[in-house]
């Protein structure tokens, strides 16, 4: 394989560069990358890999493009929304560089495509914003056998690790248990600060680079910790776990991560029949004020210890601002054995 005439224009920088040069870009050029969701990690990661001309580069994200991501999602404009994620994100990236080839697909990550999917890449990214994923994407690097690059972001603050790296520490050996879901919130219960993403995406793309090219130290074993807000990064050690051992797929990650399957209803369901549930909003009190639609109001954080409040008359919907809260709720509520039936607002309320 070579580079022609016009790649080698492309990728001018990089050829000069000593670490780099011609084989290394030959290497980039050879390469195939799976990206986990094309959102606020994954945007990033997907722009400087493409521009670094990574050959093959895998987008998985079975999303759209909704109004609120456009404030860190830089690779959506408003005249995308509504569109597919995966689609849109690699349209756009073609046009940055012609000499990538971009396989989309436009699905979720399950147990049924994760292995079959991460047999044909070499590298996997981890773009996704929640731990049921985070623990499928891991275990399937592991049964498979490719590194894979980390990243997290919470309200200022960012985290990268390269995990399951020539027999390196992985995500279990990091976090061996799942926080409980309401330990867990994630960017659309409270925030995150728009540039995070952008930052923490770039050093996953960074630490791709190198394991391509072989160059630099990858940060295997290690976990680097940004704080947006005091300006300072902390490098932390930890060790493999030589007791974990992963050989097969979870059954249910959800259940794994301690998420109880409910039923869900839309909110065009639900109005055409409000007259027969109770309504619990768990939002906290400056959503309540902004914006409801009804029903007891309490937020998820005091639902424990205030149960006994909630009505047991009707069937229970219970909502939040993305579905995400009012899920959690469902599982404290279940776990502590709630007569009623429970149901879910699908996509929340906004």
């Amino acid at each position: 394989m070579m580079l022609t005439s016009e790649e080698k224009k492309q990728y001018n920088r990089h050829l000069i560069l000593d670490k780099i040069g011609e084989e290394g870009q030959l290497k980039l050029k050879q390469a195939k990358v799976l990206v986990i969701g094309a959102g606020g990690l994954g945007c990033p990661v997907l722009q400087y890999l493409t521009a670094a001309g990574v050959g093959t580069i895998g987008i998985i994200d079975d999303d759209v493009v909704d109004q609120s991501n456009l404030q860190r999602q830089i690779l959506y404009t408003i005249d995308d929304i509504g569109l597919s994620k995966s689609k849109t994100a690699a349209k756009r990236l073609s046009r940055l560089n012609p000499f990538v080839n971009f396989d989309v697909y436009n699905e979720k990550l399950t147990q049924k495509n994760a292995l079959s999917l991460f047999n044909n890449y070499d590298i996997i990214v981890d773009g996704s914003d929640n731990f049921s994923t985070r623990y499928l994407v891991n275990d399937a690097s592991v049964i498979t056998n490719k590194p894979l690059v980390y990243g997290s972001i919470f309200k200022f603050e960012g985290q990268v690790s390269v995990l399951n790296y020539q027999g390196s520490a992985t995500y279990r050996c990091l976090y061996p248990t799942p926080p409980k879901p309401d330990e867990s919130p994630n960017c659309s219960e409270i925030g995150v600060l728009g540039v995070l993403p952008g930052i923490i995406g770039s050093l996953q793309a960074n630490e791709t680079i190198k394991i391509i090219c072989g160059i630099g130290v990858v940060l295997a074993n290690k976990l680097l910790i940004y704080d947006s807000l005091e300006m300072n990064q902390t490098i932390l050690n930890y060790e493999k776990d030589t007791t974990s051992e992963v050989t097969v797929l979870e059954n249910d990650y959800d259940f794994f991560c301690g998420i109880v399957s409910s039923e869900e209803i839309t909110l065009e369901e639900l109005n055409k029949n409000k007259e027969k549930y109770n309504l619990l909003d768990v939002r906290e009190n400056g959503e309540r004020r902004e914006y409801h639609i009804g029903g007891q109001h309490i937020p998820l954080g005091e639902l424990l210890e205030r149960i006994d409040e909630v009505c047991l008359n009707k069937d229970l919907v219970v909502y939040c601002k993305s579905g995400a809260r009012s899920s959690s709720a469902i599982t404290t509520l279940l776990s502590s054995n709630f007569k009623s039936r429970v149901l879910n607002l699908k996509g929340g309320c906004f």
